[in-house]
């Protein structure tokens, strides 16, 4: 999948300030196509430029349609974006991150369709396209603003085509041993036990360490702080 291959469809959007914000969102993901059912001349051009602050370009070279079929004719694959099931509206709606699994060996181009802020896609163009994705919501108000769906599934889209950005991660036990060793030697250096107490200090820090789930960032930061503490000790015993 290459973002630069997905088409972003917005079919009959009413709001000017959405379609903006919609460029936003898509900015924010690394998805530059954005595809209109309905005229340029239909929006406020001003309101558009406001909601999408520095992503205005996208705005700019948008295209436009009378249809969802001539929006996605170049796309191998259209997913049109509902929260309604039936009879009409696909076999099955793919969760965002099913469809990004779906779409992951795809190197064509990929329209994700969505629909009028008020009434979403008919029944006749969700039948116009290949598949249906679907954000759960919760049931007591399920409609999502058409700008909020763009930036969920643009968001899906993005991380599976760069898994590389990582969130919080544990460092593995060798990882802690060295952090260990580090404030074991400080501690050690500044005279805090002798060598006999050395293997209990151990692991008493190992057992703590391992039970806060220390980031990479984390242990540097401690070793970092009983690195200091020694080098104060020594530079006290020089003067």
């Amino acid at each position: 999948m290459n973002l630069s291959k997905v088409a972003v469809v917005l079919c009959r959007p009413e709001e000017s300030r959405n379609i903006g914000a919609a460029c936003r969102a898509m900015a924010n993901n690394g998805i530059s196509i954005l595809r209109i059912v309905g005229r340029r001349e239909d929006f406020d051009d001003e309101a558009v430029r406001r909601l999408a602050i520095h992503a205005a370009g996208i705005w700019e070279r948008a295209e436009f349609f009378d249809t969802i079929q001539a929006a996605a004719a170049d796309c191998a694959i259209s997913a049109a974006t509902t929260r309604r099931r039936g009879k009409k509206r696909k076999g099955k709606l793919f969760l965002p991150e099913e469809f990004c699994d779906f779409i992951k060996d795809t190197d064509a181009k990929v329209a994700v369709v969505f629909g009028n802020e008020r009434t979403g896609l008919t029944d006749e163009e969700v039948d116009s396209c290949s598949v249906a994705v679907t954000i759960p919501s919760d049931e007591g108000f399920m409609s999502l603003n058409l700008s909020h769906a763009v930036q969920i599934l643009c968001y899906h889209l993005f991380r599976a085509q760069r898994p590389d950005f990582k969130g919080y991660e544990k460092i593995d036990l060798a990882r802690l041993d060295k952090t260990v060793r580090v404030l074991a030697d400080d501690l050690q250096e500044i005279g805090f036990f002798k060598i006999a107490g050395r293997p209990e200090m151990e692991n008493f820090w190992r057992g703590i360490f391992s039970r806060a789930a220390l980031s990479e960032g984390e242990a540097q930061y401690i070793e970092k702080i009983f690195d200091k503490t020694a080098g104060l000790a020594r530079r006290n015993r020089a003067e």
